[in-house]
């Protein structure tokens, strides 16, 4: 088994390469949708969370609004390590049991690690081989948060300006794939790295 991991900044494609590489035969562990799981009524951090942030944050349907946790925690550097020191093991516990059960399926797998803060919490904080890093232009990004998230411009500049910096980002890859281009270009370029992820399978 192979593991790589895979980060990008807000509005950066990293999605859709995540998808690309999918097609191509990779396994995704999506550390966003294993978030949203971990913090859902029942999960590990749910409880705690509320704990912490108060019972305000829970919707109608018991579950946890996170866009209203977003938003209590965007500007306060304090809330947000409470909410990470919460938020973070679980998560990073949830995808090593993803890991493990695609290694178990399939000893030859090629996993790939979808982890948007991977650049903040450090690489060495997952057991993987390389990582590739989505690079695409601030003004990019924004524009796609706007056309295609409905973000207000203000707001997608804040939240691309709270996460690490592209050269932060690029220090932690072995790869970097440009996404300042259509879709055919960024095809293109998850092949190149779809190459190199299949070179490094065959040192190991």
């Amino acid at each position: 088994m192979l593991v790589v991991g895979l980060t990008g900044g807000i509005g950066s494609g990293k999605s859709t390469v995540a998808r690309l590489l999918a097609e191509r035969g990779a396994v995704i562990v999506d550390a966003d949708a294993l978030a949203r799981e971990v913090v859902a009524p029942g999960g590990p951090a749910h409880d705690a969370l509320l704990e912490r942030f108060g019972p305000a944050l829970v919707k109608a349907d018991g579950a946890l609004d996170r866009a209203a946790l977003a938003s209590l925690v965007f500007g306060d550097e304090a809330a947000r390590g409470d909410l990470n020191g919460i938020v973070h093991p679980e998560v990073a516990k949830a995808v090593m049991e993803r890991v493990a059960a695609a290694g178990a399926a399939d000893p030859a797998a090629v996993v790939v690690l979808d982890i948007p803060l991977l650049a903040e919490v450090g690489r060495d904080r997952y057991p993987v081989a390389g990582v590739v890093v989505v690079d695409a232009p601030i003004e990019a990004a924004v524009a796609r948060l706007v056309a295609n998230r409905g973000f207000a411009e203000e707001d997608a500049r804040a939240r691309v300006a709270a996460q690490a910096t592209r050269e932060e980002r690029r220090a932690v890859a072995d790869v970097v794939l440009d996404n300042s281009g259509d879709l055919d270009h960024l095809r293109s370029e998850v092949e190149r790295a779809w190459m190199w992820i299949q070179a490094l399978r065959s040192r190991l």
